[in-house]
């Protein structure tokens, strides 16, 4: 399968081109319109929410710590679901190309990482610029977010290998990821503090493979701490799992999945 995308891997680079390309096709702004969307994020967190609506985080006492606290968290989510997302939708999206081409169908996969990455580097690029301008960035430990992140995309490719496989025998699989993804946002720790609530509902954390993930990307930029590398046995296992259920389904049907559509 490595060798096989090495050898399309001219056709992957074209293919995530190709959808920059179509997205700015006929506007003037282009590329900037990447730009504006995270720019946009980070003003109404900072203002918004920090400035009108005088949200503070436990122990933080400037003003831009609940803003930095929800990038940190929206940006880290929006990577996530926009890989699990279009990665439902993928063999289906490329249904003629299958049907008419000859090329590894596990390409489809990286092309969504690949694209799905360009576009969380250009939110991050414009959050890392917030936090040197308002002087909160927090140095070398920023590079610990790296492996956070590596660790988000491998569990999302593998969400999203299965659950695309899946969807091409049974679309419902598709609408089904699409009201999960809601219900996932708000159990997750993006927009409150895990201190905020109840006993009760920080148990369900424990279930939940993508609240470490979140809360070692907040540590890192609001507290200026490295993660702390043992809460993120969870995901690292259910990556494991996921991306192992993924490779398994997506090998046991890659023949038929052009027929099926």
């Amino acid at each position: 399968m490595l060798q096989a995308l090495w050898r399309y891997r001219g056709f992957v680079a074209a293919s995530v081109a190709r959808e920059f390309q179509v997205r700015s096709r006929g506007s003037a702004l282009g590329f900037v319109w990447n730009l504006i969307g995270p720019i946009g994020n980070v003003v109404v967190f900072t203002i918004i929410f920090a400035q009108v609506m005088r949200a503070r985080l436990p122990g933080v006492g400037d003003i831009f710590g609940y803003g930095i606290f929800l990038c940190s968290g929206v940006f880290a989510w929006g990577l996530f679901v926009e890989i699990v997302q279009r990665g439902v939708g993928m063999f289906i999206e490329h249904g003629n190309l299958l049907k008419k081409a000859s090329f590894p169908k596990s390409s489809l996969p990286l092309i969504v990482v690949l694209s799905a990455l360009v576009n969380f580097a250009v939110a991050f690029g414009v959050f890392m610029v917030f936090l040197v301008v308002t002087g909160r960035f927090p140095g070398w430990v920023a590079l610990s977010a790296i492996p956070v992140i590596a660790l988000l995309v491998v569990f999302a490719t593998g969400l999203a290998t299965f659950l695309g496989t899946l969807n091409v025998y049974s679309r419902d699989v598709g609408q089904a990821v699409t009201i999960l993804m809601q219900f996932w946002f708000w159990l997750t720790p993006i927009v409150y503090p895990i201190a905020a609530v109840p006993d009760f509902v920080r148990d369900g954390f424990a279930f939940n493979p993508m609240a470490p993930i979140v809360v070692a990307l907040q540590r890192i930029f609001v507290e200026g701490l490295a993660p702390r590398w043992e809460s993120l046995v969870l995901p690292i296992l259910a990556a494991a799992v996921a991306l192992l259920a993924g490779a398994m389904t997506f090998r046991a049907n890659a023949d038929d999945i052009a027929d099926e559509l």
